[in-house]
């Protein structure tokens, strides 16, 4: 019997619920979930590598099914081919995103179009987070707990003290 393994890529920078939801219900879709955690030289991230790596695995530990967390500095399609992965697990929060996430799926399935990609809409109450917008709320000193989980949101508020807020 095959394993039947599915990447959620991301840079979850900070990890937000949304994530979570998405890594919790994805789990249930697959036999084996591969959080692919990516360095994408086009963001300049608030937490290193090995730090997103570390507050990943700490937040999924606990997590039903087999999940496991591993960096990326390739193409996706790449990278779910190394995973021996199948399926491609996509957040959706709004319809902003399905423009993007559709022409990233047509993209992909023209270099390997044996990896479905599957959409899971995030939980209603949590549609709106996003991590640029969690960072941006911290910058300014705003309340980010309803956006992250709560050891994040003590991370994430450390960081921004050794940083420096903005508006201050």
């Amino acid at each position: 019997m095959s394993v039947r393994t599915g990447v959620y890529p991301g840079t979850f920078d900070p990890v937000t619920l949304g994530h979570m939801d998405i890594i919790r219900r994805g789990a249930k879709l697959v036999d084996r979930l591969v959080v692919g955690v990516a360095t994408n030289p086009s963001k300049s991230p608030m937490f290193s590598l090995d730090e997103r790596m570390e507050i990943i695995q700490r937040e999924v530990a606990d997590l039903e099914g087999e999940i496991h967390v591993v960096s990326f500095d390739s193409l996706l399609m790449d990278f779910a081919e190394r995973e021996g992965a199948t399926v491609i697990v996509r957040g959706l929060r709004a319809v902003s995103d399905f423009e993007y996430e559709f022409q990233m799926t047509g993209m992909n399935q023209q270099i390997n179009d044996g990896i479905e990609t599957v959409f899971l809409m995030a939980d209603v109450s949590l549609q709106p987070i996003a991590s640029r917008w969690v960072k941006e709320i911290a910058m300014y000193g705003g309340p980010i707990t309803k956006f992250v989980p709560p050891r994040v949101a003590i991370e994430v508020a450390a960081r921004v003290n050794r940083i420096g807020r903005l508006g201050s």
